[in-house]
């Protein structure tokens, strides 16, 4: 199979954040409580429209009625043990596009039980970093154990091209793509990966800035394929975090700027677009 062009690719980049910000998605989520209001905010900034449930049933109803869904592990209550995996089974069945951020994987058995499931309904996309690849792909049988991840908390000791065979090998299991943040950022749909100049590093001192990531990754999941998507919301966020660092030096104030700068970029989509990045065959 031939790789895409990087003009190609670039187009239809281009065309999945036009996409968004003229069809206005529902994108519910079922996400980290620290970072509610970032996530909603960072979809809303570029096209989406948000929606956060808790419960199992609504679970259910959103996998049903949106047009893609956001699932993040990052802090567990005993009822989100039972919505996520409902709500996992029943996105799968209705085959809407679905974006799976394995927040801390590793700790504590409520958390593995989700992410078991989450690997046999196979998620659209998989956002991470690269620690959490490693441990996804150990958790779900594509590693063997040598493959050892250094997860501290939220946080990666690894980096990115250390998760490559491990991205490559979760994106063919799951038939989507898998997208790890780094200082330079990979996205794979098991045939192709995208390196990306990663953004700003004051992204990493905003707590949740990889979650809406996520979010904004199944706002574009549900215009888009899986690489096309993965890959325009990772460039929207370097884009919108560079303009977003060159007014703003603290993190406060960052944040503030990067979600107006994502509200602006999603209305230059050519520009986004022509962020830079390369291809390579996995």
């Amino acid at each position: 199979m031939d790789l895409p062009t990087v003009e190609s690719q670039s187009r239809a980049v281009a065309d999945a954040i036009g996409a968004a910000r003229e069809q206005t998605p529902l994108v519910p989520s079922i996400t980290n409580a620290v970072t509610i209001d970032y996530v909603a905010n960072a979809q809303l900034a570029v096209g989406g429209s948000a929606a956060m449930v808790h419960m199992p049933d609504e679970g259910e109803f959103i996998a049903r009625a949106g047009a893609a869904v956001y699932l993040n592990v990052g802090t567990l209550m005993p009822v989100l043990a039972e919505t996520m995996t409902r709500t996992a089974r029943t996105l799968r069945s209705c085959g809407t596009p679905w974006v799976v951020d394995p927040v801390a994987i590793g700790i504590g058995a409520m958390r593995t039980d989700i992410l078991l499931t989450f690997g046999e309904c196979r998620p659209t996309v998989v956002r991470c970093n690269a620690s959490e690849a490693i441990a996804l792909a150990r958790l779900w049988g594509l590693l063997d154990e040598g493959a050892k991840a250094g997860v501290r908390g939220v946080d990666s000791t690894d980096e990115v091209d250390a998760a490559r065979e491990a991205a490559v090998a979760i994106a063919r299991h799951t038939g989507g793509a898998v997208a790890v943040s780094g200082k330079v950022d990979l996205v794979t749909d098991g045939t192709t990966v995208a390196r990306c100049a990663g953004g700003s590093e004051l992204l990493t001192y905003v707590t949740g800035s990889g979650c809406a990531l996520g979010g904004v990754t199944a706002v574009y999941a549900a215009v888009a394929d899986p690489f096309t998507a993965a890959l325009a919301a990772t460039l929207m966020f370097n884009y919108a975090s560079d303009r977003a660092a060159s007014v703003a030096d603290a993190p406060a104030s960052f944040k503030v700027a990067f979600i107006d700068e994502l509200f602006r970029a999603s209305k230059v989509p050519d520009e986004v677009a022509a962020k830079g990045f390369a291809l390579e065959r996995a």
